[in-house]
């Protein structure tokens, strides 16, 4: 079967990937030449050179992401997802590209975010692009993330609906506003972390799940275990681990070892 028959046949595309001699996967992309334009906007806050390093890429989708690291050195790429079609996809496109695994490109597997702990392995990169508002269970796969996968940086993006002020954490939140029975009013500020929860559709899409606004973002990358490295695009950030207790409230400071239960 001819490259573009075989393309045609795993339709439709996410990714519109040139795959050379003028032929894109999804030239008739709802949103032009995706990702690329995105990723031209955030490219420069991933380090240059990945020469040696490890890059595991979730919810990997066609693979785009996966081969620009490759492209950057990175001597192992592992892409992740948990829908076969896209795999399907990523593995056409980088055989099509010569970055195919038996070529020393890139390596795919069919995994969810919740299953990352069964690869029993870190990697320096972390790709976690467009995948956690299409969760369930959204800051258990940062937790899983953090705990099992992430060595040091994680490249994070997510669709953010709401303010886009920021947030300063507070330390304790009062059930009353002092001397009255009134509710404090930070809830009603428009900056508060917030996420949103969309119980039928988001743009047609019923995995739409989330959509927080800014500050719920990075409060919840914070929790998670991850510093704020750099924000080069409203929905993308550069994160690097940090050590417990994560930002002062996380599991350590949370649940402390000399807790009672009462």
């Amino acid at each position: 079967m001819a490259l573009d028959e075989e393309v045609a046949a795993l339709a439709p595309w996410f990714h519109n990937i040139d795959l050379g001699n003028g032929l894109h996967t999804a030239p008739d992309h709802f949103l032009g030449d995706y990702p690329r334009f995105k990723y031209a906007r955030f490219a420069d806050a991933i380090p240059a050179d990945l020469t040696g390093k490890s890059v595991l890429d979730i919810g990997c989708n066609a693979g785009f992401y996966s081969v620009e690291m490759k492209k950057r050195g990175a001597s192992r790429v592992l892409g992740i997802d948990a829908d076969d079609r896209y795999l399907d996809q990523a593995r056409l496109a980088t055989r099509a590209l010569g970055w195919s695994e038996k070529d020393g490109g890139v390596e795919f597997r069919n995994l969810s975010v919740y299953d990352v702990g069964a690869l029993g392995e870190r990697f320096d990169l972390v790709i976690f692009m467009g995948v956690l508002y299409h969760l369930r269970h959204p800051l258990l796969a940062l937790d899983l993330i953090r705990e099992h996968v992430a060595d040091d940086l994680m490249l994070f993006q997510t669709m953010q609906q709401g303010s886009r002020g920021t947030w300063e954490p507070i330390e304790d939140h009062p059930f009353f506003v002092p001397g009255s029975f009134d509710p404090p009013p930070f809830f009603d500020d428009p900056a508060y972390p917030r996420m949103h929860f969309i119980e039928r559709q988001f743009a047609g899409d019923w995995t739409n799940w989330w959509a927080p606004n800014r500050a719920c973002s990075e409060a919840m990358l914070r929790a998670a275990g991850f510093t704020i490295e750099a924000h080069p695009e409203n929905e993308v950030y550069l994160c690097r681990v940090a050590p417990p207790p994560y930002a002062g409230y996380g599991p350590l400071a949370v649940y402390p070892a000399n807790r009672s239960a009462k």
